[in-house]
């Protein structure tokens, strides 16, 4: 099971060329990976947030453009001890193209402490529902 969610791209997510700047889509990812982290630990606030980025790309396949609409489908691809990697596909919800795909890895971390924590079991339960074999 994966999470989607659909962004209307705005005018200031576009450059020069006329398209969506490649910066946005790190926009969209982070927008993605909050709402499923959220979804997945039962809460919206940052007082319990314990996820860091720790490495994040996207390849490019196709051009959009202001007004079109993009969504972004979140899967989980693997999962470790510490931490995971969630997978995003970006497609334009117009016509279904493929326009961009990206990886994020994500360590489970007490800010606190500074370091890295073993996955809790009942997270670690959430995020397989949403694991998807390559």
């Amino acid at each position: 099971m994966s999470h989607e969610m659909n962004v209307k791209v705005r005018f200031c997510e576009t450059d020069a060329l006329g398209h969506v700047n490649n910066t946005s889509y790190f926009i969209y990812m982070e927008e993605a990976r909050v709402e499923f982290l959220n979804q997945h630990r039962g809460s919206s606030g940052t007082d319990d947030w314990k996820f860091i980025l720790v490495s994040t790309n996207c390849d490019f396949h196709a051009q959009l453009y202001f007004g079109e609409t993009l969504t972004v489908e979140t899967d989980i691809k693997k999962i470790g001890t510490k931490s995971f990697v969630m997978r995003h596909r970006m497609t334009n919800a117009e016509n279904g193209k493929l326009v961009a795909e990206g990886e994020s890895v994500i360590v489970y971390f007490n800010f606190k402490e500074q370091k890295s924590e073993p996955i809790p079991e009942a997270l670690r339960k959430a995020l397989e529902e949403s694991f998807q074999v390559s």
